[in-house]
């Protein structure tokens, strides 16, 4: 399985970028990780970036402030439904300042709040991959999720 990340907008903050590198190399152990980033624009040019970025046979979270809200324990037993129903991409997406279109939105398998906070999209993708990190370490029982 895959695990890929779509996000609008490019880190570049070094610290930030190191710390992404770190959790993407950890799913890595567990997942093909891939990250997309996307380019800002206008809604039509936002939601043709993520058809286009969002693989056939994904499973589709897309991350929104008024998703619904999931422990820990609830995103690996997602991820465990993808890995088992044979899914090919779990899907993460991240909106830009204006978070997703909604067409992007409605379409996903599941809207997920990582806060009832409004994010900056680089704490909401660090924040992401490390629940993505967790998910996998709880699923096989690993101590770093204790």
């Amino acid at each position: 399985m895959k695990v890929r990340i779509v996000a609008v907008g490019k880190i570049k903050e070094k610290a930030t970028r190191e710390l992404l590198r770190d959790y993407y190399a950890r799913i890595d152990r567990y997942a093909r990780l891939e990250e997309v980033e996307l380019k800002d624009g206008t809604e039509d040019e936002v939601r043709e970036r993520f058809e286009r970025a969002i693989p056939d046979r994904s499973r589709v979270v897309a991350l929104e402030v008024l998703g619904q809200r999931w422990s820990s324990e609830q995103l690996a037993q997602h991820i465990g439904r993808c890995e088992g129903d044979g899914v090919q991409s779990a899907v993460f997406l991240i909106g830009g300042s204006y978070g997703l279109p909604p067409a992007i939105s409605k379409q996903a398998d599941v809207q997920l709040s990582l806060s009832a906070m409004t994010l900056p999209h680089r704490l909401a993708r660090l924040l992401l991959a490390e629940q993505v990190y967790r998910g996998f370490t709880i699923l096989r029982n690993e101590p770093y999720s204790h």
